[in-house]
């Protein structure tokens, strides 16, 4: 979050010695794609991995979860970072091509919905919600004063945050909604748009202030007793009161194990965790130092 200048879906070889000029296929290189939603988390903890064991070169691109986990059934990635669980589908791909893989979850999100700073709404229920997604409600005059057309900024199909959502609720997105590359994009979109909004991982604008400039993160509300709840209340995450909330999963070729253990090592660690908590995600309670 706080490296602003990292573009979403970017390779980037992070190099744990200057000799090094580009990523091996050692035994210590490891090559890591998905989730946009995580991108710039891995970077981060790859950065300060490569520190301790500068005998390791990681490179990462983002690109969606979809991207990362077919680019792991190729055989061009050692961990593929996804915002959600393997479908029925890539369950059996797997294992139709004989490819064993283990599944860590490292961390756990919030999907926050944003809109432009100046519309007159900081909370939505998730039926509303559900209507603007669908395309059902088409002018925020419907819920506001503000008589103007909504425009949502959503994300492609092969995203896991775009997956997540339209299970949670239960929908189909509206062939009117914007498909954007990534978070960057989206919260863009909503800046310059005083008629936007859009969904972004909670962690990519809780800890910096640049990312949320401009927009308005809405409080989502579910159950009516529970009233209407901010996917950056931390108390709320740890209860699973917030409807948004989902685990983080990195998936990982069983024939990479081996190589790819001490960084899941490091993020399990104090150091890890920290790093984890940092970008505004949330550590599993449950979660152990080492495996």
């Amino acid at each position: 979050m706080k490296k602003r200048s990292l573009i979403e879906g970017t390779i980037i070889c992070l190099l744990g010695v200057l000799s090094l000029t580009s990523c091996s296929n050692n035994t210590n290189s490891i090559k890591m794609k998905g989730s946009d939603t995580e991108v710039n988390l891995a970077v981060n903890l790859a950065e300060n991995f490569t520190k301790l064991d500068p005998t390791f070169s990681i490179a990462i691109s983002g690109g969606g979860s979809g991207l990362g986990i077919t680019s792991l059934m190729n055989g061009q990635a050692d961990i593929a970072n996804s915002s959600r669980p393997l479908s029925e589908e890539e369950k059996q791909q797997f294992k139709d091509l004989n490819i064993a893989i283990k599944t860590v979850v490292f961390a756990e999100d919030a999907t926050a919905f944003v809109v432009h700073k100046d519309l007159p709404l900081d909370e939505i229920d998730t039926e509303t919600l559900s209507k603007i997604l669908s395309g059902e409600i088409k002018n925020w005059s419907e819920i506001t004063e503000f008589k103007y057309p909504i425009n949502i900024y959503g994300r492609q199909s092969s995203s896991g945050t775009h997956s997540f959502v339209k299970k949670k609720l239960k929908i189909e997105f509206t062939n009117a909604a914007k498909e954007m590359t990534g978070n960057a994009q989206i919260l863009e979109g909503v800046k310059a748009d005083k008629t936007g909004i859009g969904y972004v991982g909670a962690g990519y604008v809780a800890h910096d202030p640049s990312a949320s400039q401009g927009v308005k993160i809405l409080k989502i509300k579910d159950k009516e007793e529970l009233g209407a709840i901010s996917p950056l209340d931390q108390s709320a995450i740890n209860a699973g009161t917030y409807f948004f909330q989902r685990p983080l999963y990195q998936f990982i070729l069983a024939d990479s194990w081996e190589k790819v253990r001490p960084f899941i090592n490091f993020e399990r660690s104090e150091s890890g965790r920290q790093l984890i908590s940092d970008h505004g995600y949330y550590i599993l309670e449950n979660q152990k130092n080492e495996i």
